[in-house]
């Protein structure tokens, strides 16, 4: 019965489905590559990555790139660091951000459009690295953890996304009823719009946490303890200490330590994309709903 009510395809239709298959099936060459090359190169011996023999699958399979990562103690303890990094400040960024945007999605709250007006500016106009440090210095955060967690804890486009994502769901009738039985602002805030806005939450984590899990510039201004240092800052002093030479080398050796700098850099990438690729499938359907409502509706 199914095949006997299916709408038959033109011939025009056929022809551009084909072409959209094509079209999407050479997308995903182009983008999926590049990512079997870094792990294929990853596992491979540094003469064959150095040679280029390396195309699509592991060539002289060889751990020796990630030997070469893990050898460094400092690797270890930067994994902890960006984890306590990443933790923390996802937790203290999304806390903000909702702090922040809900009170701005509410019509009764006097004075949220001139307020969001300065808050955009923000976007335009930056003090610049040298203020930011006089500041940063002044409330005595230079060379602690909280100089990666306060500076820049909220960012304007999630105070953005999750604003409108709350205009859009969290209707003033519903506020109003939970006035006239009573209800506080922040048990309203807590019992009834943050169930409700597991999806904006989540999105708004995931780009806190990837920021804090990939930044390493405001670690290599504000921190001068190694053992402070996260994992992105690990990976590129041992990156470069590999491939700059340093006294009386000779060709040979030089040459060998091109070839593994040049596979640690495959390496060096896999290693600190892991964990942001083992979250990701977990919170993917929160994330794609909440980009979808907190973008497009409002």
């Amino acid at each position: 019965m199914a095949s006997k009510n299916r709408i038959k395809e033109s011939y025009g239709d056929k022809v551009f489905l084909t072409f959209i298959y094509i079209l999407l099936t050479a997308v995903l060459i182009v983008i999926l590559y590049p990512l079997v090359y870094i792990a294929s190169a990853s596992l491979s011996s540094p003469l064959a990555v150095s040679s280029g023999k390396v195309w699509l699958w592991p060539v002289n399979f060889s751990l020796a790139g990630y030997e070469a990562v893990f050898r460094n103690p400092q690797v270890v303890l930067g994994y902890a660091n960006s984890f306590f990094y990443t933790i923390f400040g996802t937790l203290i960024s999304t806390t903000l951000t909702v702090l922040v945007a809900y009170p701005l999605s509410r019509r009764s709250f006097y004075g949220r459009n001139v307020l969001m007006i300065f808050i955009v500016i923000t976007m335009l106009f930056n003090g610049g690295l040298i203020p930011e440090y006089l500041i940063v210095k002044q409330f005595g955060m230079v060379d602690t953890r909280w100089a990666l967690l306060i500076p820049k804890a909220i960012a304007v486009w999630q105070i953005i996304i999750a604003r409108t994502f709350f205009q859009s769901t969290i209707p003033d009738e519903l506020v109003e009823a939970s006035e006239l039985d009573g209800c506080s602002d922040l048990r309203f805030l807590g019992s009834i719009v943050l169930p409700l806005s597991k999806p904006i939450i989540a999105v708004v984590a995931l780009m806190y946490g990837i920021y804090q899990w990939n930044t390493y510039f405001d670690a290599l201004i504000y921190l001068k303890t190694q053992a402070l240092y996260p994992l992105q800052l690990v990976l590129r002093n041992i990156l470069i200490l590999n491939t700059v030479s340093g006294g009386n080398i000779d060709a040979a050796e030089l040459l060998k330590r091109r070839d593994v700098a040049d596979l640690m850099k495959y390496s060096l990438i896999v290693v600190a994309c892991l964990p942001v690729l083992v979250v990701y499938p977990f919170i993917q359907r929160f994330f794609v709903k909440g980009m979808l409502i907190g973008s497009v509706k409002g």
